[in-house]
């Protein structure tokens, strides 16, 4: 293979590369991180408040979904961890992440969104 090809082609991989990882921010990167399963219950109380509230149009938050998504039940055992939260027993949601902080529970997270919105 001529060598410039080589050069042209390796060049391109990374510069595709590099646009795709700029381009793709996990939600690390993101701040606050609300984890939720699909059907549960305390979940839903939080999403009722949420929905009631207006809360996305005052606090900036991604939701994500850990029962049907191994990568974010990953990412939530990796934030429960960084807490010093026991994970032997599995992490319960609704979960809360606000960048430095775990909140596991109904109760704990309305109480931070209805700061937040005050």
């Amino acid at each position: 293979m001529n060598k410039n090809l080589l050069l042209i082609i390796l060049g391109t991989v990374i510069i595709i590369g590099g646009v795709f990882l700029l381009n793709n921010k996990t939600p690390e990167s993101e701040g606050t991180i609300l984890f939720y399963g699909e059907g549960c219950s305390h979940c839903k109380i939080v999403e009722d408040f949420i929905s009631q509230n207006k809360v996305e149009d005052k606090v900036k938050f991604t939701r994500l979904e850990v029962f049907n998504n191994k990568d974010n039940s990953d990412l939530l055992t990796k934030k429960a961890i960084s807490c010093n939260i026991d994970i032997s027993q599995g992490v319960g949601v609704p979960f809360l992440w606000d960048g430095k902080n775990c909140l596991v529970g109904d109760v704990d997270i309305v109480k931070f969104f209805e700061d937040k919105i005050k």
